[in-house]
């Protein structure tokens, strides 16, 4: 089972990162962006320039607490951290689970007035697989019996 959950983890190590330039929506017409397909990385990039503490916010929720998570979990895995850090890497997966209710909240805000044309694309639902993957995985990496030599 441990090594499922080993190579479940080092998957995500390369699916996070498709994930951040897929395209999570298409969007027309809309204030902010000016693009029609809208990833986590553009969607940054416009942050960026038009709001600081947002695109800051969304940049650790988004792309430095899953990472991060995923990276402490391989480290469990492998025996370079101790077990007793699960808790907290536990933590860091539902930071990055925040950021997927604030896309879908700006789907939803954008489609009720009416603003423009915005539909959901894969990237959307891969960053939310890779989310919950992460989570699914610390929880049985923490049920999972450790090797003796810890």
């Amino acid at each position: 089972m441990l090594n499922i959950l080993k190579i479940a983890n080092l998957a995500l190590l390369v699916l996070f990162p498709i994930a951040w330039f897929a395209p999570l929506m298409r969007a027309g017409l809309l204030p902010l962006f000016s693009l029609s397909e809208i990833s986590v990385i553009s969607g940054l990039q416009s942050l960026w320039k038009s709001d600081v503490i947002l695109a800051l916010l969304v940049t650790v929720f988004a792309l430095f607490a899953p990472y991060l998570k995923t990276i402490g979990l391989a480290m469990v895995h492998f025996g370079l951290m101790r077990r007793k850090v699960l808790p907290a890497l536990s933590w860091l997966g539902k930071l990055a689970m925040a950021d997927v209710f604030l896309i879908a909240l700006y789907i939803v805000v954008i489609k009720g007035i009416g603003v423009g044309k915005v539909e959901t694309a894969w990237g959307l639902y891969l960053f939310t697989a890779c989310i919950l993957a992460s989570i699914a995985i610390s929880a049985f990496t923490s049920k999972a019996k450790p090797d003796p030599a810890e």
